[in-house]
């Protein structure tokens, strides 16, 4: 991905994401890419890592920021998964190196507590959706390998690119 030519300013980070279960149901953000009006794609709670944090401090952190819900890093099972991801939006293309996180949770109704700008721009919603009717275009799109982990280490995804504006031809 490193070597993917494109006009668009490239930011890479590393992040980590947290798989919210309560029962069958999955927690998911749809998103928005603002320079594609009507465009939608689902995915996890999560971001980047900050300087300093672990990438643990920093699914509990996202998770307060994001859904209102308060864990300590403890509380989170895994890693259960981790990959490089290349996202690719209409301004920007995104190379994040993720560590994927799973907790199992009584059902609750997410707040936004700390959204950024950007993030208030794109995010359209929050919700619970079972996992036999996820909506079109869920980032991971390994979810439902996510949430049957059973143990063990971290499943290797690989380079994956997930795009509203595809970085490779």
């Amino acid at each position: 991905m490193s070597d993917t030519p494109t006009e668009r300013p490239v930011k890479r980070r590393s992040g980590a994401r947290v798989i919210v279960m309560a029962g069958h149901e999955v927690l998911l953000q749809g998103d928005t890419d603002p320079g594609l009006p009507g465009s939608r794609f689902w995915q996890v709670p999560g971001g980047g890592i900050d300087p300093g944090e672990s990438a643990g401090q920093a699914a509990a952190r996202e998770l307060l920021e994001e859904t209102g819900l308060r864990v300590e890093p403890e509380d989170l099972i895994g890693p259960v998964a981790r990959r490089r991801v290349c996202h690719g939006y209409s301004d920007r293309v995104l190379i994040q190196d993720e560590t994927f996180f799973l907790l199992r949770t009584p059902r609750f109704e997410p707040i936004h507590l700390a959204l950024t700008e950007a993030e208030r721009r794109r995010r359209v919603e929050t919700a619970w959706f079972d996992l036999d009717a996820l909506p079109e275009q869920v980032w991971p799109g390994e979810l439902a390998t996510l949430v049957a982990w059973d143990g063990g280490g971290a499943v290797d995804l690989g380079d994956v690119e997930e795009s509203t504006v595809p970085v490779r031809s």
